[in-house]
């Protein structure tokens, strides 16, 4: 737009050289027109940088007054192409209430001509300025949108990228969980049995039996460690079938009891379906609590309760050892901490607390 007014406005000027080249117009015209011109350029860049409007005000109150002298010393194109320009300008700097008081000012600049033709000459002026002042306002709008767009724009790609980390983040704290829900679970056992196995070894026991069963545990858990780790791959690349949570607690409980806890599973309530993650969340909870009892309890036994209450699922992992001590210096806790997160994700709720009659209680409930 800017552009399209200076060229407007030295094509005014080339006019105006034209009109006093060919002995029509006064040669007094030409140093105004020359001054026009710097301020319709060079003055309207530099109050635009202002931004502020009784700068505004004077320098349309100096190019009207201007132009108007120009206009009566030479009363032609180039002249009324001052007022267009003039008139465009003030669209741009100044509200259009007090545009339009100067688009009412400029065919005063025929006053001094004949009634009719004043009338006629005005009228025309008029159509010229107000068409120029419609057009402006058109582009001032239409620039201002386009703006608006490139910022909405903008803050949209900016969404999309913090969504896309939050995304990102979500997957890795879930990724987190998964291994250490999964494969450490898998790998404590494992750990356990072989620390049994070199207990017996190291008193110095000749049957084989013993060390043989336990080191058999261990490989059989090893296996169902790597089992996990394939499963969590092809969780990542396609659907999986998810057994009935009743069936893979009992699954759960019988792994637990094998690996040296007895553990027995209660079902109360009439079973029925959870979504995927209720049931991700629900079977981590009692495989952690497992894996605690097994390392920290001491305890000669364990009860996973299935509870499916009327709005909600519960978990709860109970077992009769030494209770809530001193947590273990090397345990980072990280595995109740991806628990909490798991049950605050899906709107539950996850309690460590004393058991009655000794031990702790491992309760999560969620959602059904």
């Amino acid at each position: 737009m800017l552009l399209a007014l200076t060229l407007l406005t030295g094509g005014a000027l080339l006019t105006l050289v034209l009109g006093v080249l060919g002995g029509g117009d006064p040669v007094a015209v030409l140093p105004l027109g020359v001054a026009y011109a710097l301020l319709a350029t060079l003055g309207f860049r530099w109050v635009q940088r202002r931004d502020r409007r009784w700068w505004s005000g004077a320098y349309v109150l100096v190019g009207l007054v201007l132009a108007s002298i120009v206009f009566a010393l030479a009363p032609g194109v180039g002249a009324t192409l001052f007022l267009v320009v003039l008139v465009s300008q003030c669209v741009l700097l100044l509200p259009l209430p007090v545009t339009a008081v100067v688009i009412a000012m400029v065919p005063m600049v025929h006053a001094g001509m004949p009634l009719i033709e004043g009338v006629r000459e005005g009228l025309g002026t008029l159509v010229a300025v107000v068409f120029a002042a419609v057009v402006t306002e058109l582009l001032r709008r239409e620039q201002a949108m386009r703006r608006e767009l490139a910022t909405a724009h903008q803050q949209l790609r900016d969404r999309t990228a913090e969504v896309e980390r939050l995304a990102a983040a979500q997957e890795r704290n879930r990724l987190a969980r998964d291994i250490h829900d999964g494969l450490g679970h898998s790998l404590t056992v494992v750990a356990m049995q072989l620390q049994a196995a070199r207990a017996l070894l190291a008193h110095g026991s000749d049957e084989h039996g013993p060390v043989d069963g336990v080191l058999a545990k261990a490989q059989h858990q090893s296996q169902s460690a790597l089992a996990e780790v394939r499963r969590s791959v092809r969780v990542l690349r396609e659907p999986r079938v998810v057994p009935p949570l009743p069936e893979v607690l009992r699954d759960l409980a019988a792994e637990s009891s094998a690996a040296g806890l007895p553990t027995a599973l209660t079902v109360v309530g009439d079973e029925r379906p959870v979504s995927e993650t209720v049931h991700e969340a629900l079977f981590r909870t009692a495989q952690e609590g497992l894996t605690n009892v097994r390392k920290h309890a001491a305890a000669s036994r364990a009860e996973l309760v299935l509870d499916y209450a009327a709005a909600a699922v519960r978990v709860e992992v109970r077992d009769d050892g030494r209770g809530a001590g001193t947590p273990d210096p090397d345990d980072t806790g990280v595995g109740l901490l991806g628990l909490r997160e798991r049950a605050e994700d899906l709107g539950g709720r996850l309690e460590l607390a004393a058991a009655p009659g000794g031990g702790c209680a491992l309760t999560v409930e969620v959602p059904a």
